[in-house]
């Protein structure tokens, strides 16, 4: 007879106040980068926060530090409006959380495309912050045609 293993419990659940304290987090990135408020990403991030833009050719930025520098060098190619939109808050069993999210870019020319956000955030003595992010941008349909 196979030994039992006891099952897995269930991440701890978000409080209501969690929920939004991450959802306002997501929403800060938005105002923080459109109005170059660089200074204010310890906000936003963790110290040692890894901002993935691999689908933007950029690779891992590692460091507050290296994504100001990063946005910084884009200058005006950088949209002129973030926003995000369908936030989808996750438990994680180690008590940090997972946020799924759409994101809008709107260029200075009129144009716009989409990305997905996929966030780790966990809670330190200021609150919520971002530890990871991947963005992946959305460049074809779901047909792929």
């Amino acid at each position: 007879m196979a030994p039992h293993s006891a099952p897995t419990p269930p991440p701890p659940a978000l409080s209501v106040e969690d929920r939004l304290a991450i959802s306002e987090l997501i929403a800060l990135h938005g105002h923080l980068f459109d109005e170059g408020e660089f200074d204010r990403l310890g906000e936003l991030f963790t110290a040692d926060v890894v901002y993935d833009v691999s689908a933007f050719g950029q690779g891992e930025l590692v460091g507050i530090a290296a994504i100001r520098d990063a946005a910084l060098a884009v200058g005006a190619a950088n949209p002129v409006a973030h926003h995000v939109t369908n936030v989808v808050v996750t438990a994680l069993a180690d008590g940090r959380a997972r946020a799924r999210s759409k994101g809008l870019g709107v260029m200075a020319d009129g144009s716009c495309g989409s990305v997905s956000y996929d966030d780790i955030v966990v809670r330190g003595p200021e609150g919520w912050r971002i530890a990871r992010r991947r963005i992946a941008a959305r460049r074809t349909p779901l047909t792929g045609s």
